[in-house]
């Protein structure tokens, strides 16, 4: 437990961000000094309870604010029940992540969900109770200490946008409380629906078209940015904040390390704007950042804002105003896939000098999927090109082609369609990154070789571009697209089942013999892991430098001084020109390089060293 003094110091140095966040957010409202001190009072009270080995990481992060920005932190993230059944079960495979150089396993929710369909467990009933099938709190407690003796830091999806229809807020809301209706946004008439919908898009056009609902308990239009299911919270209201906050502490008394803020653009609503990523909404961010600063800064906040980098960088805030620890990399992740699609990396240069630069101690997750769609627009901005237009309609026209590729099944990508933008917008697709670089369709030896290879050229560049990488279970084991969704009624509506599998028994077992598809990869993705232990260049907290090449298939960036990267989005060889200097050493395949011109095979990567003299 943290002495009191602990508490006051850090409240000390971070009660001006606090208090500023929360009057520009609530001070006009009647009572807020009241408030605020209640506040307050919940932080101290749940600082106070923070366990002895939890007060010492506390301890440990402030001396080493920047401690999860390090070469060996890389990820791994998987759906509870896909990977381990149970918690108790992830628990047990914590030596198979030990075994990848996994630091960081990210778990999708794993909360008490609504019946029936829960969109993949983000229609939350009840975020103080884990769905029973999963376990308890005490089996969430005692995985996070498992965890935390093994290295890793275990990190849980907060839903922070909405609830279920049937959690207890919702349903008292039903029931008449006007201080539980007051949770949510509920607009009285149709009319007043159409007047937000005018400048608002849609999240799933074709499954759940629209952002409102009609709820007659409630009467009127209940704001559902997602599914009817989902109830957006009202966080113009400081209860809500209050209620959300010191949830995240709660939890984190728990032992869990680190939280990704699911849906954070969609937070504030004003009247004529696309309610995405207003300035409130990144006023909740620093205050919750602040928050954490004060009460239990070990914690970790990442934000779940898929959107064009300038965008999502927002969201790791400033040196003089923090946001968020981590945020996701969608630009950079999209632009690899583009770039397999177009053998041409053109636009993930644009994407890399477009990267603004972060508050200290704040970074990317970079990573080749997750458990959502792959969609394109976050990838608009650098989209355009001398040689396709620069005009709105040009754009779209390139990123459908792009989404074609893997769709369509002209080419070696085995992937689906998902939803269908506004107006002439791409769609986004799904698929397992395995079949999506081809070993779905491969037949050949050849074929393989190449689909692996350009497996892990998109796992090679997550790794060295600048972020804390992020593997998505089954990736590691060559696990390919799991079809069988489409003969389950409970999942058949919902495509992104294409890309959760169950975790691989029978080739979890293979991953020790080089020989078989599940070897080949686990070994590439753990020498990639191997390598960045001792490339202190490879931090997170190093930005890539992108490195002239005349090949248009090439990407190439340094690492500081003396690390340069580069991958050939080519099916044929591609000339390297390696910039001048003391001879270059291949990292990844330990050997020299004989001259200044290195030719990449197709779909080949180096990882290169100034070799010391």
């Amino acid at each position: 437990m943290p002495d009191d003094g602990e508490f006051q110091r850090r409240l000390a140095r971070h009660r001006t961000a606090l208090v500023a966040a929360l009057t520009a957010l609530y001070g006009t409202l009647p009572g807020f000094s009241a408030w605020l001190d209640g506040f307050l009072a919940s932080l101290a009270a749940r600082a106070a309870a923070r366990a002895e080995s939890l007060a010492a990481r506390d301890r440990a992060a402030e001396a080493d604010p920047g401690w999860f920005l390090r070469p060996e932190m890389i990820g791994y993230s998987c759906y509870v029940d896909r990977f381990g059944s149970t918690l108790e079960g992830v628990a047990a495979r914590i030596p198979y992540l030990q075994s990848l150089g996994i630091r960081y396993l990210h778990l999708l929710p794993f909360w008490d969900v609504a019946d029936g369909d829960s969109d993949g467990g983000f229609a939350v009933r009840d975020y103080r109770r884990i769905a029973p099938r999963f376990g308890t709190l005490a089996d969430l407690a005692h995985l996070a200490s498992a965890m935390a003796e093994a290295g890793i830091t275990l990190c849980a999806d907060l839903v922070l946008n909405h609830t279920a229809d049937t959690h207890p807020w919702a349903m008292a809301a039903r029931a008449g409380d006007p201080a539980f209706r007051a949770y949510y946004h509920v607009l009285p008439s149709r009319a007043e629906a159409d007047a937000y919908e005018a400048s608002l898009g849609q999240v799933f056009p074709q499954t759940a078209p629209g952002n409102f609902t009609h709820v007659p308990e409630m009467g009127g239009w209940v704001w559902t940015t997602f599914y009817p299911f989902q109830w957006d919270l009202n966080y113009a209201n400081p209860a809500v904040f209050a209620e959300m906050a010191c949830l995240i502490l709660d939890l984190a008394n728990l032992g869990i390390g680190a939280f990704r803020l699911d849906s954070a653009a969609f937070l504030w609503k004003r009247l004529g704007t696309p309610c995405r990523s207003l300035p409130e909404t990144h006023e909740v961010m620093r205050a919750l950042r602040a928050m954490i600063d004060i009460a239990a800064p070990s914690v970790l906040l990442k934000s779940e804002v898929i959107a064009p980098v300038q965008d999502a960088a927002a969201y790791l805030g400033s040196d003089a105003y923090p946001e968020c620890h981590l945020a996701y990399h969608a630009g950079l992740m999209t632009a690899g896939w583009a770039a397999l699609a177009e053998q041409d990396a053109g636009t993930l240069r644009a994407v890399i000098e477009a990267v603004p630069p972060v508050a200290a101690n704040a970074g990317w997750i970079t990573y080749v999927r997750c458990h959502d769609d792959i969609g394109w627009q976050p990838l608009a901005p650098q989209a355009g090109s001398p040689t396709t237009g620069f005009d709105d309609a040009s754009v779209q026209k390139r990123l459908r082609a792009i989404s074609d590729f893997y769709t369509e099944g002209k080419g070696f990508a085995r992937g689906a369609a998902f939803q269908s933008g506004a107006g002439d917008a791409a769609h986004g697709i799904n698929g397992m990154a395995a079949s999506l670089a081809g070993l779905e369709t491969a037949r050949t030896e050849p074929d393989i070789q190449a689909a692996i290879a350009r497996l892990m050229l998109l796992y090679g560049l997550a790794f060295a571009a600048g972020g804390v990488p992020l593997i998505t279970m089954g990736d590691e084991l060559a696990q390919t697209n799991d079809w069988s969704f489409q003969h389950d009624p409970a999942r058949a509506h919902e495509g992104r089942w294409l890309h959760r599998p169950n975790f691989s028994e029978a080739a979890s077992v293979r991953v020790s013999d080089p020989g078989t598809l599940p070897g080949r990869v686990f070994a590439g993705l753990r020498a990639l892991a191997t390598a960045r232990l001792c490339l202190p260049a490879l931090s997170p907290a190093t930005a890539p430098r992108l490195v002239a090449q005349a090949a248009p298939p090439v990407l190439c960036f340094s690492r500081g001084p003396e690390i340069v990267a580069a991958f050939n989005f080519s099916a044929s060889d591609s000339k390297l020109s390696v910039p001048p200097g003391p001879a270059w050493y291949d990292i990844l395949a330990s050997q020299k390089i004989p001259g200044s011109d290195v030719v990449l095979p197709p779909w080949g990567m180096v990882w290169l060293m100034q070799e010391i003299v």
